[in-house]
């Protein structure tokens, strides 16, 4: 295994795509993550923690959908999640670029 800061850095970042593009925010990260998590050391448990992130935050995001039609508050709901989406990514490739190891809020643990 080798040590690779930058493609775990990049891993993170990846997960920006939802932004941008509209999507890939999970596809790319699962992708390099599944290609990469034998050859890289840490690349399993941060790609787990990425992949595990994402499917939480659109569960999350299929929660919020009824909640604006019944009490309005699902917009709120989205708007934060909106935040953490953007701004952990961020958080969490600055903690790994120093070797540190992600935290990412309310993440289910579907992939262990």
């Amino acid at each position: 295994m080798r040590q690779d800061n930058q493609l775990i850095v990049l891993t993170h970042l990846s997960q920006l795509l939802t932004f941008i593009t509209g999507f890939g925010g999970l596809l790319v990260p699962l992708i390099i993550w599944a290609t990469q998590r034998h050859n890289v050391y840490a690349m399993d448990e941060q790609g787990k923690r990425i992949v595990n992130f994402q499917i939480s935050m659109f569960i999350y995001s299929l929660i919020c959908i009824p909640l604006i039609l019944a009490l309005g508050l699902g917009i709120v709901g989205l708007l934060i999640l909106c935040l953490l989406s953007f701004i952990y990514p961020i958080i969490n490739a600055v903690r790994a670029s120093h070797g540190e190891t992600p935290k990412y809020p309310l993440s289910l643990n579907f992939i262990s």
